[in-house]
Formats: structure tokens, sequence, C-alpha cells
């Protein structure tokens, strides 16, 4: 039986990498479904990750081309695994404090609680370690996300330090080892 995996994809440069792990996890055989803040939309564009899935991307969440569907809450019951990659300090902090004002929140929202929840923050090293994103994070572990941590590299703003994304090895095989 196929797995399914909700890949949302938060606001940071590292959004483009999403096309490349949304084309890895459609190879080795999973449905992927992509969902987008609308500040990732800038990164990188729904269409790449719909021809990469198969799938629509779904970005709004008040659009619902099924009335006798409600679309988050359906995706949030067929995920087997939800990613979130890049894990924006923004999309992070709405998640740890119970915002559903976009497709990505409202859709984690309705995860049941056994369904597993990795994030894979991205995001400058500042940002990274600021003592709020750090709390963010430790509520989000609380509730049963796992982290995937940031690797230390040149970031794209030109710092030094932890907060670029994951290696993508490394988070496929995190993905291969919980399904």
């Amino acid at each position: 039986m196929t797995k399914t995996i909700l890949l949302a994809v938060s606001g940071s440069i590292s959004a483009y990498k999403a096309a490349d792990l949304t084309n890895q996890l459609t190879k080795l055989g999973y449905d992927v479904h992509v969902m987008m803040t609308k500040a990732a939309t800038k990164f990188i564009t729904p269409l790449t990750l719909q021809v990469l899935s198969k799938n629509s991307v779904h970005l709004d969440v008040m659009l619902e081309e099924n009335p006798k569907l409600i679309n988050h809450i359906e995706l949030a019951k067929q995920a087997d695994l939800f990613l979130l990659a890049p894990a924006s300090a923004n999309t992070l902090a709405h998640l740890a404090h119970g915002f559903a004002d976009n497709m990505v929140t409202a859709t984690a929202l309705a995860l049941p609680a056994t369904t597993p929840k990795l994030i894979a923050p991205a995001m400058n090293t500042r940002m990274y370690d600021n003592p709020i994103t750090q709390s963010n994070l430790e509520t989000l572990r609380k509730i049963g996300y796992q982290e995937i941590e940031p690797r230390s590299s040149v970031l794209a703003c030109g710092d030094v330090g932890r907060g670029a994304l994951a290696d993508l090895t490394f988070i496929l095989n995190k993905v291969e080892e919980i399904l």
C-alpha cells in the first residue's frame, strides 16, 4: 500500500530544495501531496512541485474544490507522515501556538495525534538560535513533532552557522525510518 506524505513548504530560501525532495520522495514510491505557505510561493512555483508530485499543490485553506469535503481535514486524515521542509521561524511559531491561518498550519492542526510529524528548520543562525524559536521548537517536540536539525554552513545571507536545511539524504533517511 502506498504511503501518503504531506510535504509542507514554508517561506525560506531553502524552499527551492523542495523540488528535489518532492522528486526523490515520488521516485521512492510515496504519494506526495504538497502544501505551501504564501511566502513559499515567492521562492518556488507551485507548478514545479505539482509536476514533480503528480498531485495538485494546496495553497489556500479557504479553497474548497469539492463541496462535500473539507480539504485540509481530508488531507490530514490521509497522511501517513507530515513533513515540514523547510520550516521557517514564522511557520514554526504559528504551529507552536495553534494558528490555523493558512493551508500548512490548518492541516497540521487537523492531523491525528498518531500521525508522525517531522520539521526541518531552515533560517538564519540568529533566528534559529533565538530563544523564541527554541521555545517554539521545544513546544512542538512536547506535542510529538520530531526535529531534523539544520546543519552548519554558509547561509544565503553570507553568515556562517547553524541554520541551513538538513541534507536531503538525511531527511529522506528519516522519512524511510519512520515509514
